[in-house]
């Protein structure tokens, strides 16, 4: 029997174009499990084909060795068996570059291989950075085993290429794209029951969704849905609509006893709708089409006009259920959107838009009480561009609500004269209904408000906000306007619900080296419950590296935040590249274990991770959000740049000639501008990026309107140094940075062009770059197969230029010859 070398964990050289070989000696052995021969109704099957015994193993499609006992092997064949058995072994490794070696199995005479847990017949595998695993698979025969086995993996360039025998593994894509994870929570009224809103994404991108209740006090399930339901406004009852020969029947359900009563016996139609908390009324939504036009010649009425559904409007009506009389609640030609409803039932909350092009903001809001049984109207707040939307408190004497610090004649402004607000940088302010006195909560704070819940339980006013880099839970009393932080387990708040009744108060949320977990806040001693975390068993196997703060002050003599990550086998010794990701939009680049730009699948790939954010972002005060306004990332640019020259100064470890950024729309343009200003990158990617301030300002659905944000005041004709100086296509001629440009071909958002205008500039300039678009995505890359290949694109472009290895980009994008 032959014995082989003992490989360990050994590491071959990621820069050597000689074959190298890693033979494998250790495997984890699952085995025998006898199999039987089958009963011989016929000498041949349907094809004529004549009986094998290989045919024992029918060997399927994908293989899971979980829960299956096994132990550890090395050498020669394990012992064989009396009977037929099937047997397996396998084995894990890991490369952080991307890697094409080429797998052999000698030994057994007839086996199959599984690459992660699904069959392949093709030796050469071409494999992400990741950890694997390979299981061969064969069967043995009573005294026809052989005596040795010999695998290896053999490849020219093998990135890393390292055997792992301690049955843990590095976090990558996969992680990201698959799993449980949950969308919202909601309490019951009574705060006895708690409503989960989860879903499974499977590979392939399908996505199974469900609906689970379960009691808060020994949560237990007590019933569980493939479609939405939602809370009766009182008690613990919820109501789920039932097929009915007419039509749906809408139903209230015991969760305790599963006993059935019906609320309304044909439902109206409708475009959604709301019960009042006297279950006597649907406040129903209705979409209005607008006059449709020739598909072929058409006139566009505003520039917004271009937008699938932007002439239907909706408005509002109201059905009794004990007449079945549906009347509507309002009519004409603005939207209109309902916001709440008071407790009592008698008043609802409305709001509504219209445009008004000629001056900045150009969509006003205006804000509504309504009385149900008078239709008497009053006014709170009349055309006002800067609110967006309210709710009444318990009692319905005052109404929060949520708005920038222009909003409200600026009552809540707390900003140097002459700096204009960010419009992103939420505030609440509360309205009292009979006096219409307006009192900011927020002017002083220095977080912005992303969702808030006025508590009919205890009175206080519960609110999440972008708190520099995290999302945290605070508190305030409206009596006195204190506001309090609530420490949370987690960085990242993803959601809350409050009952009218109780100490509960469900949540979930995430931090940077943590996925999503639900919580139960008991909101008299502020202590969390953890319930579950959804993705806790599949990463239970995952080694993250580790996440750290670090913040500078800058030249200015701000204070900058920043984070960053570290790969999961960190070496202070050693020299690693570096990304550099920044904000797009104004808020703040959050602590999300699963984003867009996973940051911990970039550091499990090698790199150092640095995350900061620069001037103008959201969540640090109403004067540094101020900042990202009329400076068309100037001030923001010198952040980065001085940043990454510290962040290098302050950690050896990075190598300084290996940097990399990245960062998408706002961000994307940011990519870009810096490449015009500084030549510290040794690669650039911009994703959906503004390459020239005037042609997005025109042409992007929401192009003019962001610019209310960015450009306040400012025109192309009155600012044209804004608008065109500071456009990097003007000063394409400064980079010399090779540059991806990424962009979905159906941005409306960012439309495509604006990457295709820069790209063709560099083109013609002579300057290292790419384009790569996606087809029919917009500004988010939503499929699943096109989401893989745009984030592979990423990951080989920095691999190509940081890491020196083009073999991905290659593989992926083959030279052509022009």
């Amino acid at each position: 029997m032959k014995r082989f070398l003992n490989a360990g964990f050994m590491l071959l050289a990621a820069g050597s174009m000689t074959a190298d070989t890693l033979p494998v000696e250790s495997f984890s052995y699952y085995g025998p499990f006898p199999v039987t021969s089958p009963l011989m109704v016929d000498t041949v099957d349907v094809n004529g084909k004549s009986y094998s015994e290989r045919m024992l193993d029918m060997a399927p499609a994908r293989v899971s060795l979980k829960g299956l006992d096994h132990s550890r092997f090395e050498g020669a064949f394990p012992p064989g068996s009396d009977t037929p058995a099937v047997h397996m072994l396998a084995f894990n490794f890991e490369n952080t570059s991307y890697a094409t070696p080429e797998l052999t199995v000698k030994g057994p005479e007839n086996f199959t291989v599984y690459v992660d847990g699904r069959k392949t017949d093709d030796m050469k595998l071409a494999l992400r950075p990741a950890t694997h695993s390979i299981v061969v698979r064969y069967l043995s025969m009573p005294g026809a085993q052989p005596d040795s086995l010999a695998v290896s993996l053999t490849s020219e360039r093998n990135a890393g290429l390292t055997l792992r025998e301690d049955g843990r593994r590095r976090f990558s894509l996969e992680d990201v794209l698959h799993g449980p994870g949950i969308s919202s929570v909601t309490l019951s009224p009574d705060g006895k029951y708690l409503m989960t809103y989860s879903y499974v994404t499977r590979r392939g991108g399908k996505g199974d969704y469900t609906t689970r209740i379960t009691s808060t006090a020994d949560g237990h399930t007590v019933a569980q849905f493939n479609s939405r339901v939602q809370w009766m406004p009182e008690g613990s009852e919820y109501s789920i609509e039932r097929p009915t020969v007419e039509g749906n029947a809408l139903v209230a359900v015991n969760p305790a006893t599963g006993a059935e009563r019906v609320i309304v016996e044909e439902m109206p139609e409708n475009d959604g709708y709301i019960l009042t908390p006297d279950c006597r009324k649907l406040i129903m939504f209705k979409f209005n089409d607008g006059r449709q036009e020739d598909p072929g010649v058409y006139e566009v009425l505003e520039p917004e006009d271009r937008q699938p559904g932007w002439r239907s409007r909706s408005s509002l009506a109201v059905y009794d259920i004990a007449t079945g009389i549906t009347s509507p609640l309002t009519f004409g030609n603005r939207n209109v959107w309902l916001n709440d409803i008071s407790a009592d039932s008698k008043q609802i909350l409305i709001g509504t838009s219209h445009s008004r092009l000629t001056e900045r903001p150009t969509t006003l809001n205006s804000l509504y009480t309504l009385n149900l049984n008078t239709m008497r109207v009053d006014t709170l707040v009349n055309e006002d561009g800067f609110i967006s939307t309210s709710a009444f408190s318990p009692d319905g004497s005052k109404v929060l609500v949520q708005g920038t610090p222009e909003a409200l004649d600026g009552i809540g402004r707390n900003l140097p004269e002459g700096r204009i607000p960010s419009m992103v940088d939420n505030q609440l302010y509360i309205i009292d209904v009979a006096t219409r006195k307006v009192t900011p909560l927020t002017r002083d704070f220095n977080p912005s408000v992303e969702n808030f819940s006025w508590s009919r339980a205890d009175g206080q006013i519960y609110l999440t906000a972008e708190d520099r880099d995290c999302v945290n839970m605070f508190r305030i009393d409206p009596a006195t306007g204190k506001i309090t932080r609530i420490s949370l387990p987690e960085e990242m708040v993803r959601g809350f619900s409050l009952p009218d009744a109780g100490r509960n108060l469900a949540w979930y949320g995430e931090s940077a080296s943590a996925p999503v977990s639900l919580y139960m806040l008991d909101t008299r001693t502020l202590r969390s419950t953890k319930l579950d975390t959804p993705k806790a068993a599949q990463l239970a196997d995952v080694e993250l590296g580790t996440c750290e703060a670090w913040d500078f002050v800058n030249t200015k003599g701000d204070t900058i935040c920043g984070r960053f990550y570290l790969p999961p086998d960190f070496d202070p010794s050693r020299k690693y590249p570096m990304i550099v990701n920044y904000y797009g939009g104004c808020s703040p680049t959050g602590r999300n274990f699963e984003s867009r730009y996973p940051h911990n699948a970039y550091a499990a790939q090698g790199y150092v991770v640095y995350v900061l954010q620069p001037s103008g972002a959201a969540g640090f005060g109403q004067e540094f959000a101020s900042r990202h306004v009329n400076t068309a990332g100037q001030g923001v640019a010198d952040d980065i740049i001085e940043g990454t020259k510290k962040f290098c100064e302050a950690h050896p470890y990075v190598d300084a000639s290996k940097i990399g950024c990245i960062g998408a729309s706002y961000g994307g343009f940011m990519t870009q501008y810096l490449q015009t200003v500084t030549d510290i990158f040794a690669a650039a990617i911009s994703h959906a990026g503004i390459s020239d301030h005037t042609s997005y300002w025109g042409e992007g659905y929401w192009g003019y309107s962001y610019s209310e944000v960015s450009m306040a005041n400012s025109y192309p004709w009155s600012q044209p140094d804004l608008y065109v100086k500071q456009s990097p296509l003007y000063n394409a001629d400064k980079i010399h940075t090779p540059l991806l440009f990424l962009h979905g071909d159906g941005d409306t958002n960012v439309p495509v062009g604006e990457s295709i205008q820069m790209f063709t500039a560099l083109k013609l300039l002579g300057r290292p770059t790419a384009f790569v678009a996606v087809s029919g995505e917009n500004h988010w890359i939503t499929d699943y197969d096109k989401r893989i290949k745009w984030q592979d694109t990423i990951f080989a472009w920095f691999a190509r230029y940081l890491k020196d290895d083009s073999s991905w980009w290659d593989a992926m994008y083959p030279a052509t010859p022009l």
